[in-house]
């Protein structure tokens, strides 16, 4: 297994901010060459970042950047932000899948513009970026594809209060679980998702769908996709990873560093689409549930 991404080539989507630049930056400090491809190249108003920003920030940390303008919607755009990615560093090695579109409205508040546009960065942007990038992951020595992307727990209440962007975002998962099934042996490809709410600009959008308490930072999720993606490619595919189960399988179990201080883990704002924490801690007084590992 490796422990270092130093001389590595990663190509994130949607990594000008939050989570997914929480991930270069941890990638950055090991020397990797990462490509940011996102939207934003002009400050806006209410999210803080661009592809200029996050560039900046990652030569800093100790790595290389390039700066990409691309809307993952456009099959030109993702063929020309590859490409770029390739001539630049030479190859690619990691594809991180994080760019995403939400809005937690039910069915009949969801317009079908903002529905279309879910689909389409979320499930149809992931399939893209995918199928642009493997052709050269398949050229690489230990290649990972990572969504950022909920397990496949199909329950209703993970669908009622905004079926939509759940169709959405469990469409990235449904596309992991395909792709990591063809590619098995060739290339690892894995989901990722946070067991509770993370401090970024997006939380915005969760007001009044969520219960106050804390929030983990996003370099929790940045650590646990750096185990991930040093991992044995060959071996570590087609699973669902929890941030904090991954950490915890790794021996990581004080996560203290990750949230506000004197905040007990149990008060964490639990995130869509898994157990909370207390939920969990019920269900260990029947048995201890199932921490998958790498």
């Amino acid at each position: 297994m490796e422990t270092t991404l130093k001389g590595k080539t990663l190509f994130i989507s949607g990594g000008s901010r939050g989570i997914g630049l929480a991930i270069a930056l941890r990638a950055a400090r090991d020397g990797a060459q990462i490509a940011i491809a996102a939207k934003t190249t002009t400050p806006h108003p209410s999210l803080p970042g661009t592809i200029h920003s996050a560039a900046a920030a990652i030569e800093a940390a100790g790595g290389k950047a390039l700066a990409i303008q691309c809307d993952i919607r456009e099959e030109d755009q993702v063929d020309a932000a590859i490409a770029r990615t390739v001539e630049t560093f030479g190859g690619l090695d990691i594809c991180i899948n994080n760019a995403s579109a939400i809005r937690l409205t039910p069915i009949l508040d969801t317009p079908v513009k903002r529905f279309d546009l879910m689909h389409g960065v979320n499930a149809r942007g992931t399939f893209l970026v995918t199928q642009k990038a493997l052709p050269h992951l398949l050229k690489a020595e230990n290649p990972h594809i990572i969504a950022i992307a909920p397990p496949l727990l199909m329950e209703e209440r993970w669908f009622a209060p905004h079926v939509g962007y759940s169709m959405a975002k469990f469409g990235m998962s449904m596309l992991i679980l395909g792709v990591a099934g063809e590619y098995r042996g060739l290339i690892g490809v894995n989901a990722l998702w946070p067991r509770t709410a993370i401090d970024t600009a997006a939380m915005a959008e969760f007001e009044g769908h969520i219960a106050d308490g804390a929030l983990r930072s996003p370099s929790i999720v940045a650590d646990a996709a750096h185990m991930l993606m040093t991992s044995d490619a060959r071996t570590t595919t087609g699973q669902f990873f929890i941030d904090d189960e991954l950490l915890a399988s790794h021996g990581v179990t004080d996560l203290s560093g990750y949230g506000p201080e004197g905040v007990d883990d149990i008060d964490m704002m639990p995130d869509f689409f898994v157990p909370s924490l207390r939920e969990l801690r019920g269900l260990a007084k029947l048995g201890d549930p199932c921490v998958p590992s790498i």
